[in-house]
């Protein structure tokens, strides 16, 4: 019995090595980016309805306006990495319902961004100008500009993470399910 099965362990464990490594560059950001997404999901849903409206000094964005500034940024950077031009208007929106709907709206259409990515794809080249700082160049890696996505969500959930202590809220990741 186990020497059939030792060699079907090891064709088994290649077998999923090859699929793992068909496309590892867009694999790695898919993971990074379904990680940020599922993080930014719970935080806004973790924070009370009654909260949103919270800043913590009067120079900073509300609680809203930072969940608003995120699905605003992830349609801007999604659609016109599929050469669109969409627009999300999350930031006339105020209420939690409403804003949790263009954060899963803007995450939906991303998915579809990052669903489609090869490493093939990831290094054609795409505007300097879809989100982030803009290097001096005119174009960049559509795979840099899909992680200066991630490195931007990133970013927002350390500041909004804060929000959510000055609450009495624990954030999701220190306080995994």
């Amino acid at each position: 019995m186990s020497r059939l099965l030792l060699p079907l362990l090891a064709l088994a464990g290649a077998a999923t090595l090859e699929a793992q490594s068909a496309n590892p560059l867009s694999a790695e950001a898919r993971w990074s980016y379904n990680s940020i997404k599922n993080n930014l999901l719970k935080l806004a849903d973790k924070m009370p309805a009654d909260k949103y409206s919270f800043r913590p000094v009067a120079e900073v964005q509300t609680f809203a306006q930072r969940i608003a500034h995120i699905a605003d940024a992830n349609m801007f950077v999604c659609s016109g990495l599929n050469g669109e031009q969409k627009r999300l208007g999350a930031a006339s929106k105020a209420s939690k319902p409403e804003l949790v709907a263009a954060l899963k709206e803007s995450f939906a259409y991303c998915d579809r961004v990052f669903g489609a990515l090869t490493d093939a794809k990831a290094v054609e080249l795409v505007s300097s100008r879809l989100g982030g700082s803009f290097p001096p160049e005119p174009t960049r890696s559509r795979l840099a500009t899909m992680y200066n996505l991630i490195r931007h969500s990133n970013e927002m959930y350390g500041y909004m993470a804060v929000y959510l202590r000055l609450n009495g809220v624990t954030p999701p990741t220190s306080a995994p399910e």
